[in-house]
């Protein structure tokens, strides 16, 4: 047999490689075959030619005994691991890794059956073993790698949610912080608004907690509740909370009216979540002495909620990167660089999507859109 293989070399590689190319998503490539079939096929051919020769224990070194060795890799072995590997870093699947080896016993039968080849049983036996342990060493590494690049990026998800927690939860802490210390000065009712600010920051707190473990439910399998609100309201929410934010920076802070009749629907405390988050990161940026507006209106099917600041403007290359999950614009490092990620997340949790926009020498705008409903009627205490 080794030496018919060795004879025909190049036309079995050349099959294996129309085979692998024929197969949906797949296509030969010199890294993908590097320790792939002809490597293996000369390795084949080394072992067949130390059995013709006696040499048994070259051709257990080379190619491995039945059965594998746990405790050291043969030549074929190691080949195969190598192969495995890459081929998971080429994002191939594990019956991939398989069918690779495969494609070469098929292709070596075929052969012999059209140039009327005899080949004696033990060598059949031989490339059977061949076969069997690089297929078991290839597709070991490809399982061990892989679990190993799973394991990695679960790390990553879960380092992420935990992100995203503590930093939904310093925000309402902050408010809360805030609002205590303006009714520690002695001159605020606990029964006025910036009482109920604290109560809602409080509340708020809990309700991230809470979230934390419906988030758990919702992951299986459980549907989320939502609701439809009033834009006014959900803004008028908003605006307390980022009043005391404004004022413990100084600066401007601008809201205009809204029509009392529109409305959204989704999670209130998830878009709330996200509408503060755009806030902070505008009074964050914005430069001393200007303000920061909040605007919130209609425009055919969609509502838009949209938050500028003045920070000067900013480059298409931040505008690109900004809703990634630990990015920063700037030097400040007081937070993780999750702001905005949140935000965006939470709103296209609700069918929405959040968009950035530059204002050339001026600022940033930062706009929500979401889909438009509408009240049937409002009491005296809307927005209008």
């Amino acid at each position: 047999m080794h030496a018919f293989l060795l004879h025909h070399q190049d036309e079995l590689i050349a099959r294996c490689k129309s085979k692998v190319a024929a197969r949906p998503s797949r296509a030969a490539t010199t890294a993908q075959l590097a320790n792939g079939v002809p490597l293996f096929l000369r390795q084949l051919i080394r072992t067949l030619e130390a059995e013709d020769g006696g040499e048994e224990a070259q051709s257990i070194l080379i190619s491995g005994p039945a059965g594998g060795d746990v405790t050291h890799l043969s030549e074929i072995g190691a080949a195969a691991t190598a192969h495995g590997n890459q081929l998971l870093k080429l994002g191939y699947s594990v019956d991939q890794v398989v069918h690779d080896y495969g494609d070469l016993c098929q292709s070596i039968t075929d052969l012999a059956v059209e140039r009327d080849e005899p080949f004696a049983v033990d060598e059949f036996r031989t490339l059977n073993r061949c076969l069997d342990n690089a297929i078991a060493d290839a597709v070991t590494e490809f399982v061990l790698q892989r679990d190993a690049t799973v394991a990695v990026q679960h790390s990553a998800d879960v380092a992420r949610r935990l992100g995203f927690l503590a930093h939904e939860l310093r925000n309402s802490l902050h408010t809360a912080t805030l609002a205590f210390t303006a009714l520690e000065t002695g001159k605020l009712a606990i029964a006025g608004s910036t009482g109920a600010l604290l109560k809602r920051s409080l509340v708020a707190l809990s309700s991230l907690i809470n979230r934390s473990l419906v988030e758990v439910r919702v992951r299986a399998g459980e549907p989320q509740r939502h609701e439809l609100f009033a834009l006014s309201d959900f803004v008028a929410e908003a605006t307390a909370a980022a009043a005391l934010d404004a004022s413990s920076r100084g600066c401007g802070f601008v809201v205009f009216p809204v029509d009392g009749l529109l409305a959204i629907r989704g999670d209130r405390e998830r878009l709330l979540s996200a509408l503060t988050n755009l806030l902070q990161n505008a009074f964050k940026f914005t430069h001393p002495g200007t303000e920061v507006t909040l605007k919130a209106y209609a425009a055919g099917d969609r509502v838009f909620i949209e938050v500028r600041d003045h920070c000067g403007g900013i480059s298409a290359e931040t505008i690109d990167k900004m809703f990634a999950p630990f990015t920063q614009r700037s030097s400040d490092r007081s937070g993780l660089g999750l702001g905005l990620s949140i935000a965006s997340r939470n709103v296209e949790a609700d069918d929405g999507t959040l968009t950035a926009h530059n204002r050339p020498e001026a600022g940033c705008g930062l706009t929500i859109s979401l889909p438009r409903h509408e009240l049937a009627s409002r009491g005296p205490g809307a927005l209008h």
